[in-house]
């Protein structure tokens, strides 16, 4: 490990983690465009993963994604999702994690406070607006689980194509990457927006942009320094003390 990559993360006050489908990938989570067995190998992403898709074929989508949910329950953090938790627990206050993932790996490694911007699978919320009678202590059994007073579905709280992100992360978010003086961007293809947009707002707020990716990516133009290596391998040796 660069030793100068080293004194980056030793004299940032504050660090921002923006994560994305690569990380997830060494723990073996298939991205989200990869084919994969029984339904997620049938069906295209971008026709499902919908509000109107979901209205019209429930029970296709919400079994959709119980396959997606089994895969992620299977796999483990790695060795870089450790290591960013560790960090935050020897140095409270100091690293913000923001993902584009959607498997709490980050959560489960121990993470704090993570600015999921684009939900968590793990997850339900209501699709719509939730009446009196939507109580989450008495949500009827199904395909998806529904109120069983007025019907209500219960969906993945993902975001789904279409959607807006989640505004009170985003705006964490935003404020992270301008208040950071080190950005760590890992395992992102740096092609989704606007999640993506946030390495150019840390940059031009005066930070160092710090590219973890064993493959080139769109955000290579903004980076400082770009460290060809995969999160498991480098974060453990780029954030362990000493």
């Amino acid at each position: 490990m660069d030793e100068e990559l080293r004194a980056w993360v030793r004299s940032a006050r504050a660090i921002a983690v923006l994560s994305g489908a690569g990380m997830s990938a060494e723990s073996g989570v298939p991205t989200f465009r990869d084919a994969l067995t029984g339904l997620w190998a049938r069906f295209d992403p971008q026709q499902l993963a919908t509000e109107a898709a979901f209205r019209r074929q429930p029970q296709l989508v919400w079994d959709w994604y119980a396959e997606r949910r089994a895969a992620i329950d299977n796999v483990q953090a790695n060795a870089g999702h450790l290591a960013i938790a560790d960090f935050q627990r020897r140095h409270p206050g100091r690293l913000t994690v923001i993902t584009q993932n959607v498997d709490g790996l980050h959560q489960r490694a121990g993470s704090a406070g993570v600015l999921a911007l684009h939900g968590n699978i793990a997850q339900d919320r209501w699709l719509d607006a939730p009446r009196a009678c939507c109580q989450a202590d008495a949500i009827a059994p199904g395909r998806p689980p529904h109120c069983p007073v007025c019907g209500n579905l219960r969906r993945p709280a993902v975001v789904w194509f279409g959607e807006m992100l989640p505004e009170a992360e985003l705006a964490a978010a935003q404020a992270a990457a301008e208040a950071c003086d080190l950005m760590l961007v890992v395992g992102t293809s740096g092609e989704v927006y606007p999640a993506a947009g946030l390495a150019a707002v840390a940059r031009e707020a005066g930070a160092r942009v710090l590219i973890v990716n064993p493959q080139a990516s769109a955000l290579d133009r903004v980076a400082t320094h770009c460290l060809r290596a995969t999160a498991a391998s480098a974060l453990p040796l780029l954030l362990g003390d000493d």
